[in-house]
């Protein structure tokens, strides 16, 4: 990182520290905790990238999509705690759209114009559209049963705590699958090319402390950002949706647009590839049932019924992500077609 970076990152830290606790006003506080947490959240990407290099490109990449969701999850809590389920559900939509069309657009469009074609494990490819798709059908089944057969929300919230243990299940079961038992299976061995003779700059206990201050950062900045959402929204006409699936989805991707474009430049598409599709897949079957059970601690239980518009911007992203890449290669023209779908989804949801 550039000597700038880390002057800019404590002063817009201490800006939207002053912002927040001396209250000036709803715009004031929105961008500085924006700049902050971008600030933020590119220190994050940048730790996870040093861990990754003592860890692996496969545990690196695992590391990075959640260390990256740590900024989501965080928010998240504190919206359910305000009692914001509908920004919560937007916010995990935008989540889950904006790594698998923007994030992972981004890399094989940056990569792409730099290597003809960047390839990677064909086998990770395929289970992770797999479970894309097991992902898909644990939103789509309740919300239609529900809507459908008009359930009552008592026994709405008891089919949202069933799923949400099941997909936790499914999840535990990947982490075995790919982390033990088919490791070896699983290894990206196509970016051999790559410098991986390249030092982080970081020592691996530094890169761990960073990596916990980062999170730290995130953790006080994403409680400044979401007092600010409920004023700036209605200032600004701007939905709750819209808030929720780009505005927040946006500033908590930061840490994951960071690190996966410059994974990707270096021609290590293959770990760009898990923090993107892997962040999607950790936010569709851990942390959003993790929400739910959380939600009860708050003694408000947040179902996992999305709206229909929701749904579909999952359900069609899942579909062009899956399909440009269980092939186990991207160019840049297939980044750019991820990128027009997130454009699309985003002038469509602006509307709303």
């Amino acid at each position: 990182m550039k000597k700038s970076f880390y002057p800019l990152l404590i002063a817009t830290f201490i800006l939207s520290a002053l912002s927040h606790y001396m209250h000036w006003g709803a715009e004031a506080e929105f961008v500085s905790a924006g700049l902050a947490i971008l600030f933020a959240a590119g220190l994050l990407g940048k730790a996870t990238e040093s861990v990754a290099h003592y860890a692996g490109q496969r545990l690196g990449g695992f590391l990075n999509a959640t260390f990256g969701n740590a900024a989501e999850l965080i928010i998240a809590i504190f919206l359910i705690k305000e009692g914001l389920f509908d920004i919560v559900k937007a916010s995990l939509t935008g989540a889950i759209i904006g790594n698998l069309l923007l994030v992972l657009g981004a890399s094989a469009l940056v990569g792409g114009l730099k290597f003809k074609e960047q390839k990677f494990n064909v086998h990770l490819a395929g289970q992770n559209a797999s479970l894309m798709l097991l992902g898909i059908i644990a939103l789509f089944i309740p919300a239609i049963f529900v809507k459908t057969e008009h359930i009552s929300e008592h026994d709405t919230m008891k089919i949202s705590i069933a799923v949400a243990a099941f997909l936790i299940l499914a999840y535990a079961g990947w982490m075995m699958y790919s982390m033990f038992t088919h490791k070896d299976l699983l290894e990206d061995h196509v970016d051999t090319k790559a410098d991986h003779g390249e030092s982080p700059g970081w020592t691996k206990g530094m890169s761990v402390v960073v990596l916990v201050i980062a999170t730290l950062m995130v953790a006080f900045i994403s409680e400044w950002l979401v007092h600010t959402l409920d004023t700036f929204s209605a200032r600004f006409g701007l939905s709750e949706l819209f808030i929720g699936a780009f505005v927040v989805a946006i500033i908590g991707n930061a840490a994951e647009h960071s690190a996966a474009v410059m994974l990707a430049l270096k021609n290590k598409i293959g770990a760009a590839v898990e923090i993107a599709v892997g962040s999607s897949l950790q936010i569709a079957l851990f942390v959003a049932p993790v929400l739910v059970f959380v939600s009860l601690m708050f003694g408000n239980g947040m179902n996992l019924i999305f709206t229909t518009i929701e749904l579909a911007a999952i359900g069609v992203s899942v579909f062009i992500a899956t399909s440009i890449s269980r092939d186990g290669a991207t160019t840049w023209f297939e980044g750019m077609l991820l990128l027009i779908v997130y454009v699309i989804l985003g002038v469509s949801f602006y509307y709303v």
